[in-house]
């Protein structure tokens, strides 16, 4: 009698399962695989039931949506209906040109293209949520710059972001990226981190190295809250991605001194989690408190209700 076939769901590669960042780097272990980048395309393509082309493929698309942003960010001068934005990314773009950089031309590139992000998505341009909409101007403004400063290969640049995505996943499965749920450390701080490790996984392959800026990142900016004036994602919003971007770009260069960190990445991520737990639901989306609700806020906020019409009876 000849043994039954095999079922196409048993012939499928096992589903990875995964807590955290040290999970995936004894999976490398395992699997002999030489990269966190690697690691996390194979992790993308099990999971999803998809061939390694296809998800990098994926991804390709991913960088150049990425790449619009910036352009459509800098298109123009950004302004919205609430007046908080007016211009920001082009008047950097003015500074920049005139030579008025602090720290040199790469460093306020670095500012323009996050701000020129953070302010499309304000204005309703097309974005990738990294890891969300609020928090989509550091990734692009950070990791983009830099790669394209040291003309890294695009191949190159695409591993980086499955490193950024995967550091994002290690987040989401032990805390969370919502602002509402953890404040804008789990917005900024994990795009933060995310923008610090892929930055890193551009010039060395090591995990320690990848690990530490991301812990970085992220232990850096622990107990931000999120408190948006008028419930806008605009003020501190737009400003806190061009903070997180800046705190990933430094994170990284620590990282490739050599600077180690002393709380494992996983650590970082579950002490943010309890932070966000005991934070006050004032400080976490709400806009009940924090800059929210000084005077100021709440003068912005009425002004932009009466000049929408949703103060007026039903």
């Amino acid at each position: 009698m000849s043994a039954p076939k095999k079922t196409e769901a048993a012939v499928r590669p096992r589903r990875f399962r995964i807590h955290g960042l040290s999970d995936a780097r004894e999976y490398m272990k395992t699997g002999h695989l030489a990269t966190l980048g690697e690691f996390f395309v194979l992790y993308e393509a099990t999971n999803q039931d998809l061939p390694r082309s296809t998800v990098v493929s994926r991804m390709e698309t991913v960088l150049e949506a990425m790449r619009q942003s910036v352009s459509q960010g800098l298109a123009h001068a950004n302004t919205t209906r609430s007046g908080m934005i007016d211009a920001g990314a082009a008047r950097m773009d003015r500074f920049l040109a005139e030579g008025g950089s602090l720290l040199g031309t790469g460093f306020s590139t670095v500012v323009r293209n996050t701000l020129a992000v953070a302010e499309n998505n304000a204005c309703m341009g097309c974005i990738v949520a990294a890891p969300t909409a609020g928090a989509s101007g550091v990734l692009p403004g950070a990791y983009l710059t830099v790669a394209d400063n040291f003309q890294i290969p695009q191949s190159r640049i695409v591993q980086g972001l499955f490193v950024a995505g995967g550091i994002g996943e290690c987040i989401a499965l032990q805390a969370s990226l919502s602002g509402s749920q953890h404040g804008c450390q789990a917005e900024n701080g994990s795009a933060s981190a995310m923008t610090a490790a892929a930055l890193v996984s551009l010039f060395t392959d090591d995990p320690d190295a990848i690990e530490s800026a991301a812990a970085f990142a992220l232990k850096s900016v622990l107990g931000l809250v999120c408190d948006p004036v008028a419930g806008l994602v605009e003020v501190p919003c737009i400003k806190r991605n061009v903070m997180a971007a800046v705190n990933a770009v430094a994170s990284a260069e620590m990282a490739l001194a050599g600077i180690r960190t002393v709380i494992p990445f996983d650590e970082v991520v579950q002490a943010m989690g309890r932070i966000g737990r005991d934070m006050p639901v004032s400080l976490k989306e709400t806009s009940l408190g924090g800059l929210a609700a000084t005077p100021a806020g709440l003068h912005i906020a009425e002004a932009f209700r009466k000049n929408a019409g949703l103060d007026q009876d039903a």
